[in-house]
């Protein structure tokens, strides 16, 4: 079974301006690590393009690859749980629901001013 976990930052308003949180790291299991390393060493597919299938960065299974050759790939983290997982998504969409609201408000302020260009 293979757990993927959300690692996009969240966006924060604050005084106008945008503010953007740390990007938490990517939290795997290990058995998520060992069938992401299985594809590139047993499936003969390449680093970029498990990295693509697997929404990895191509230097973290290449540094996983290299660790399973060594025989040192160790989980150093616990796994995130649903909750968590479930509060990440729901920051990340309601970031996005704040930014498409700004973008709205500053469409409309401006075909507003166009529309009034022509009357006076």
């Amino acid at each position: 079974m293979l757990i993927l976990v959300d690692t996009k930052a969240e966006v924060q308003y604050k005084d106008g301006g945008v503010r953007m949180e740390k990007i938490p790291r990517g939290v795997f299991t290990k058995e998520f690590k060992e069938e992401a390393v299985k594809m590139v060493i047993d499936g003969r597919l390449s680093i970029p393009e498990t990295g693509r299938r697997l929404s990895l960065p191509k230097s973290t299974l290449a540094r996983w690859v290299t660790q399973a050759r060594k025989g040192i790939l160790v989980v150093k983290r616990n796994p995130v749980t649903e909750g968590e997982m479930e509060l990440a998504r729901l920051k990340r969409e309601n970031a996005e629901l704040k930014m498409e609201r700004d973008i709205l408000k500053n469409a409309t302020a401006y075909f507003a001013r166009e529309s009034l260009k022509g009357t006076r």
